[in-house]
């Protein structure tokens, strides 16, 4: 048996239940996968209360894990023990995902990983990292451009500082609060500013756009973008989807595109992990949980105003 985080109907804290369940077998193409730890995120408490009309309850939710292989499918290469992470493919969304102790998982989302670190440590990295690296990428830049992102202070965020620098990028990040222009720079941005009233408070033009913030800043982000940059919108912290009083021809000469971390590349997985390795890059963890501690990790994650990510420690 093990434990599961089970979402009968969506709603508050409350609704995560702690039950008991068999260990899922493996089938012809999925592999069940331990799993050691899990960070915690904003959108998987906003599908916890009823926000994602795709997820269907009841659910096990949580977006991606870091673990090692328990059991293999039928027809799998990857080997009992091996260490693995997952993320995103529909994982705590359209099958049960990480807040539980195994999970079956199609063997094309389990990603092999070189790590000698701990299991927390590991946690800190798959979807932050591969969002922000993915991002990066899509604006094609050269080492010694200037890269804005744009809502630093968030785990993705704080993951694009880190790889950004060790792209050879200039980098500026962007806060709502003054009181952490510090603590961006300490986290290796070269130069942070305050984003007030969705404007950033510089004249500043930049050749790549990382902006997480969303539809609410993209106008603005957009005004700070040098002839010939381009902006990547990856995130919508300020809660809205659509944009509103767009006008198109903002973007003459400039050019706007989406990431979107849904499908996993194997080979960007692998090259996040080198840099990982290469630069011994790592964001602040704020807070451990333990799996029963659940509902208080949904809690802090929705409070805190601390830097970092929130991991559930399943050992």
């Amino acid at each position: 048996m093990m434990r599961a985080v089970v979402i009968e109907q969506p709603g508050d804290p409350d609704v995560m239940n702690l039950v008991e369940r068999p260990i899922p077998q493996p089938t012809a193409s999925q592999s069940v996968m331990r799993i050691h730890a899990f960070g915690v995120h904003r959108y998987e408490v906003l599908t916890r209360a009823g926000g994602s009309p795709s997820v269907k309850f009841p659910r096990v939710i949580g977006v991606e894990a870091v673990g090692e292989i328990s059991a293999t499918s039928t027809n799998s290469s990857l080997k009992v023990g091996q260490k693995v992470i997952t993320m995103m493919g529909g994982f705590g969304r359209e099958v049960d995902g990480s807040y539980q102790d195994y999970a079956l998982v199609d063997d094309q989302h389990l990603f092999p990983v070189a790590y000698t670190g701990d299991w927390v440590s590991l946690a800190q990295y798959p979807e932050n990292f591969y969002t922000a690296i993915g991002a990066i990428k899509s604006l094609n830049l050269q080492a010694g451009q200037t890269l804005l992102i744009r809502g630093g202070t968030s785990a993705v965020g704080l993951a694009a500082i880190k790889l950004a620098k060790a792209f050879g990028l200039t980098v500026t990040a962007t806060t709502r609060r003054p009181n952490m222009l510090a603590a961006l720079t300490r986290n290796g941005a070269d130069e942070a500013i305050l984003d007030q009233n969705n404007e950033l408070v510089t004249d500043a033009s930049f050749d790549g756009i990382v902006d997480m913030v969303g539809t609410v800043t993209l106008t603005n982000s957009i005004a700070h973008l040098n002839q010939g940059g381009k902006l990547s919108l990856i995130g919508l912290l300020a809660g809205e989807w659509i944009v509103k009083n767009f006008n198109p021809f903002i973007l003459a000469g400039k050019s706007l595109t989406v990431f979107d971390s849904t499908e996993v590349k194997p080979a960007l997985v692998t090259e996040m992990f080198a840099m990982i390795a290469k630069y011994k890059l790592s964001i602040p963890i704020a807070k451990v949980f333990k799996l029963p501690e659940i509902r208080a990790a949904h809690d802090y994650v929705m409070a805190s105003r601390d830097l970092g990510q929130v991991i559930v420690d399943n050992d």
